[in-house]
Order: structure tokens, then sequence, then C-alpha cells
């Protein structure tokens, strides 16, 4: 169990960038979404034993992560957002040399370790190929291998299919579908289609607050009979009494999707889908802060 509480984090410059966070996740796939700027990266690099909070604390398995953090970081995988790779080496070498600052000093079983991870990210075929040579998806895959190691018991990924094809997306959901089957996975991510295809459990950040907390299916089921839509040939402001979910292209034509109890003038109603759970907790979190 990862158990987060009450995390605070203001850094210099005066911005709160976490404001008393709170989560409570189990084992498999827990989504945080959130737009950029949202705090998401500040708290997995917390969890992670990166920076420190200035209030709050963190609990893996009962370990407490901010005053043991070595004890921490030998059940704690990361794949940050951005991370460099040196791009003569070897897939192979470098997994090997991450596998050594993760502690597997025996030659043979840190061999082994390498062979599994790179098998189990499909790697295997490409370890004497140079890093540099990798495609977006190559490098994310390795960035897990790297992250799994040392047999995590927590794996944290920050918005790992940004920037990849379909396919390669497709193929990273199944790989951290598989991981979670033994640890907990902490996705973080600002696609709503990942959270959908990988989440039974998600939270929502907003300005550093967490402003909605559930699964996906019942977040969905409370806006049946609210969700409502209509063509536009211009931008409009949404009408009264409604808030505005987004203002979307449909088949080349622009749609407005609002949150209302009843219908709204020239409005017919619409599917509640996830993505309306999002950008209608966003937009009341803004009004709440405006």
């Amino acid at each position: 169990m990862l158990d987060i509480c009450a995390l605070d984090k203001t850094y210099g410059n005066g911005v709160r960038v976490l404001r008393g966070v709170t989560l409570q996740v189990g084992a498999g796939v827990f989504g945080l979404l959130g737009p950029n700027g949202a705090g998401k990266s500040t708290l997995l690099r917390t969890v992670a034993t990166l920076q420190r909070p200035d209030g709050g604390r963190v609990r893996l398995d009962g370990i407490d992560v901010l005053d043991q953090p070595a004890e921490a970081r030998r059940r704690i995988g990361y794949l940050p957002q951005d991370f460099g790779l040196y791009p003569q080496v070897t897939a192979e070498a470098l997994l090997n040399q991450f596998a050594l600052y993760k502690g597997i000093l025996e030659r043979g079983l840190r061999q082994r370790r390498v062979a599994e991870c790179l098998e189990r990210v499909n790697l295997w075929p490409h370890r004497q190929q140079a890093l540099g040579g990798f495609s977006g998806g190559m490098r994310q895959r390795f960035g897990i291998a790297q992250a799994i190691i040392a047999s995590p018991r927590l794996l944290i990924v920050d918005e790992p299919t940004a920037g990849l094809d379909p396919a390669e997306r497709i193929r990273l959901q199944n790989l951290l579908l598989e991981l979670a089957a033994e640890r907990i996975v902490l996705l973080s991510t600002h696609i709503v289609e990942d959270v959908k295809a990988l989440c039974a459990d998600i939270a929502v950040l907003a300005a550093g607050e967490i402003v909605c907390r559930g699964a996906p299916q019942q977040l969905v089921d409370a806006l049946h009979g609210r969700v409502w839509q209509r063509e536009l040939d211009a931008d409009a402001p949404p009408p009264s009494g409604s808030t505005l979910i987004n203002t979307r292209v449909s088949r080349g034509r622009r749609v407005m999707r609002v949150l209302a109890e009843t219908a709204p003038a020239g409005f017919a109603a619409a599917t509640a889908e996830l993505d309306d759970v999002y950008f209608s907790v966003l937009e009341q979190a803004q009004a709440v802060a405006a």
C-alpha cells in the first residue's frame, strides 16, 4: 500500500504546487490525471525520494519514504517524463550499469536480470543496438526496463506515452498492465485515453489539489443525464445555468458540450464519457480558484 498524507510543497518563487495531497493507492494501475503544471511531476518526484515536501508524509508498505529514503528506493522504480540516455552505448550495457547502481552486484544474477527485463519489454533482439538509434517507443520501453531492474514494489511512470504513435502507445499500455499484476503502478498523465485503458482507480490533480477521485465508470455514471451538446458556427459562451465541459471539433464541426441538470435551449442529450468528467472537474476547479 502507498499512503500519501497531506503533502505540501511551495517553491522558492512562492508558487504552491502541492496543497495537502492525500491518497491511498493499492496494487494495480492508479491513474493520476491533470493538466501541465498541476503538480503531478512534483508529487511523483516526492514519492520517488528525489525531493522533500514542506509538510506531510509518504509510506510504502509501512516504510516512511521521507525518513528512510535509502530503504524506500530499494522498493521503487521510476520512469521520469524526460530522461537522458548515452546514445553510443548499447541497451544491454547501459541496463547492466543501472543494475549495478541498484545494488545487483553478483555478475550472474545481474546478467539474468538484464536479460529478463529486456525480454519483458521486447528489446532483447535489440540488446546490442546503440540507444541513439532507438525509436521513441523503444526508448520508453528501455526506460521501463531500467525502472523494473530491481523488481520494485512501486513503479512510478510520468507521462510514459506522450509523443508515441498509436501502435507504440498500445504496446506500452499492455506492458504496464502486465507489470501491474505484481506491483503498484502509479501512472501520471494528461492523456485520458491512457487512464481509460489501464486504470480501475483514478484521481484528478488541479493546481496542486486532488479535485476528484474514484473508479472511472462510477465517475462517468455520475454524469448520466447531465451532459448536453450542440453544434456551433463560432465560439460562444456556455448557456446560463450550465458548466462548460469543452468545445471541440467532431466530424469537421465545432461542438460544445456542457454539464447541466436539464437541457439548455438548442442542446441535445449526449452520452457521458471520461473526458467529460476530466474537463468538467477542471472547469469547476478553475471557477472556484477564480
